[in-house]
């Protein structure tokens, strides 16, 4: 069967018949056709040049002419400097479309990989609710599984949650001295939105120690050291590591508080996890790990009993593994971990960590240590670095509770959906209850498209304004016309939907419709390869925009000629279709209406 392969291989015999030497095949760059120009693939020539020895238009000539006359697929070519753009034959494009209609899963690899990667995504301490940070992790991760997945590969959805060390210890210490006995039950709050109280209590009343001590004559950092209320967190985490029963009760106490409002949370958003893995039990794995690399000489203990990893060699400081008073770092628990999930899943083919790019130095120190202790799988662990979500005021902290809480995020954006659909007044007739689903699902599908569409290598501004509009760059505008179409699919339910392609006559804006859902395989395939949601984000908004301007212009069922009308009703269903697929793999669901 005729497919874009088949015709990218010719392109690619041509060369080789016209000119000699090593490696030719790896000097041939095929690419789309940029839109201003006309033509539907470009040949980039200036890498053949040193074989054809002539100049750039001279080399795209003699290949374009050699297309011509040896393949049947061009109706023409046309050269712009050392760009080849070849114009394919509009009956190919159409024995394409029949071919794309017939696949039962357009896009998707059938055939599994045989491949199996973990993503850790969220991971989130328990001393504080989840926030706009968090979402993006989540949502990138999230999609990352999907796009793994579309492309044939197995995943398993993972976090760690880091239920233990100092900041835990900092909201536990808080609560004690000043939550007398307050629980969710009697505050009426989530229990993460209460331990998140404590955490901002703690680094009020920290800060104001810091002053006092500074106004006592202390310098600024030995003040942050002998802040009563900071030594009584270190004093708890010796105490938890030691396992002191009330100290671990407590522990227990609001760390299930915690669980249960993450887990509302992870509801609302339509996410779950196939393994969850927690500090507090790899930590101990980290450990033992650290001790034996003592022993084998990877690492070196110093004189005050702390364990270190040294990294003259790459030019970066040596990096504490162990306190000297035993109690153990980020850096442990992240080594005890990888070792853990190897163990319980040694077929994988890689670990994909989703965070932040604050985070950078510390996975290239961890990926080090674990290349020092030679396990073989170290070179597979791969850091997903995404930017930070600032506000136009400017970044986000938690412990001074200047953070956007996720809950009261996800309740704004549906809250703001009610309004657009009140507006508009196409859902009186429904129930409460199916509103409130539509409104969810706009609501949702306006904050994950906002937070996916931007490269995750780019830190990004989050204005909640932007989420949700029917007209802008927006999940919402991108339902609405997924939306439109099932309208007008459900209205053409009764008609033979068979058409003749052979006297069919396309023109240029279902063309263009046509080379964009042409590209959906090859975006599914890029975005999972570069772990970059936001290709196929984008791609889904110039799909959108350009069926919109063919439905504009153009009649669907009410078009006379009868192969014509049938064509535009199987390209809209298949537009609809990808649409649906695409943005479920972004997580964002469609509505029946809006």
């Amino acid at each position: 069967m005729t497919n874009f392969s088949t015709i990218k291989k010719s392109i690619v015999t041509a060369v080789l018949e016209l000119f000699e030497g090593e490696n030719v095949q790896d000097l041939i760059v095929i690419e789309d056709t940029k839109k201003d120009f006309e033509g539907d693939l470009t040949l980039v020539v200036f890498s053949l040049l040193k074989l054809s020895k002539k100049s750039p238009e001279q080399t795209a000539e003699l290949i374009g002419n050699r297309l011509l006359e040896k393949q049947p697929y061009f109706e023409d070519f046309n050269v712009v400097k050392g760009f080849l753009n070849l114009k394919i034959k509009q009956n190919y494009w159409l024995t394409f479309f029949k071919s794309w209609l017939s696949e039962d899963d357009y896009g998707f690899v059938s055939k599994p990989t045989g491949e199996l990667y973990m993503v850790e995504y969220s991971s989130p301490n328990t001393n504080k609710p989840l926030h706009l940070g968090h979402l993006r992790n989540i949502f990138l991760g999230d999609s990352v599984v999907s796009l793994l997945k579309a492309v044939g590969h197995q995943v398993v959805k993972t976090q760690i949650i880091n239920d233990r060390g100092i900041h835990i210890c900092k909201s536990m210490v808080a609560w004690q001295k000043y939550g007398n006995g307050e629980t969710p039950i009697s505050s009426n709050l989530k229990g993460d939105h209460l331990v998140g109280k404590y955490y901002v209590i703690f680094d009020k009343i920290y800060k104001q120690e810091i002053k006092e001590l500074i106004d006592g004559g202390f310098s600024e950092k030995e003040a942050k050291v002998k802040a009563p209320i900071f030594l009584e967190a270190q004093k708890m985490l010796l105490l938890w590591e030691n396992e002191d029963s009330k100290v671990r009760a407590l522990w227990e106490k609001m760390n299930q508080w915690v669980y249960s409002g993450f887990e509302k949370t992870y509801k609302d958003l339509n996410v779950e996890f196939d393994h969850l893995y927690y500090e507090s039990n790899t930590y101990h794995l980290g450990k033992e790990v650290v001790q034996k690399g003592v022993e084998n000489g990877v690492f070196y203990s110093s004189e005050d009993s702390s364990i270190w990893s040294t990294f003259s060699d790459n030019n970066l400081d040596d990096k504490l593994l162990v306190r000297s008073d035993g109690t153990s770092v980020y850096m442990t628990q992240d080594i005890g971990t990888a070792v853990q999930r190897y163990k319980d899943y040694p077929n994988l083919s890689g670990i994909i960590y989703t965070v932040g790019n604050e985070q950078n130095h510390h996975f290239n120190v961890l990926f080090n240590i674990l290349e020092k202790l030679n396990y073989s799988w170290a070179s597979n662990c791969f850091h997903l670095s995404y930017g930070m979500v600032e506000l136009p005021e400017g970044k986000m902290k938690s412990r001074e509770g200047t953070v956007v809480d996720a809950d009261e995020l996800l309740s704004s954006v549906i809250n703001e959906a009610k309004s657009l659909t009140s507006e508009r007044g196409f859902l009186e007739e429904l129930s409460q209850e199916d509103i409130l689903d539509i409104c969810k699902k706009i609501g949702n599908s306006g904050l994950k498209y906002f937070l996916l569409k931007v490269d995750p290598r780019r830190k990004m501004s989050f204005n909640p304004k932007e989420t949700i509009d029917l007209s802008g760059h927006t999940g919402p505008f991108i339902q609405y016309t997924f939306v439109r179409i099932m309208s007008l699919l459900k209205k053409s339910e009764d008609l033979d939907n068979e058409f003749n392609i052979e006297d069919l006559k396309i023109n240029s804006k279902e063309l263009e419709v046509l080379k964009f859902i042409s590209n959906f395989p090859d975006i599914l395939g890029q975005s999972a390869k570069e772990l970059s949601p936001y290709l196929l984000a984008n791609y889904l908004y110039s799909l959108v925009k350009s069926y919109n301007s063919f439905y504009q212009d153009h009649p669907i069922i009410t078009e006379d000629n009868y192969d014509l009308r049938n064509f535009r009703v199987q390209m809209s269903k298949l537009v609809s279709e990808i649409i649906e697929k695409g943005m479920n793999i972004l997580g964002i669901e469609m509505p029946d209406r809006m």
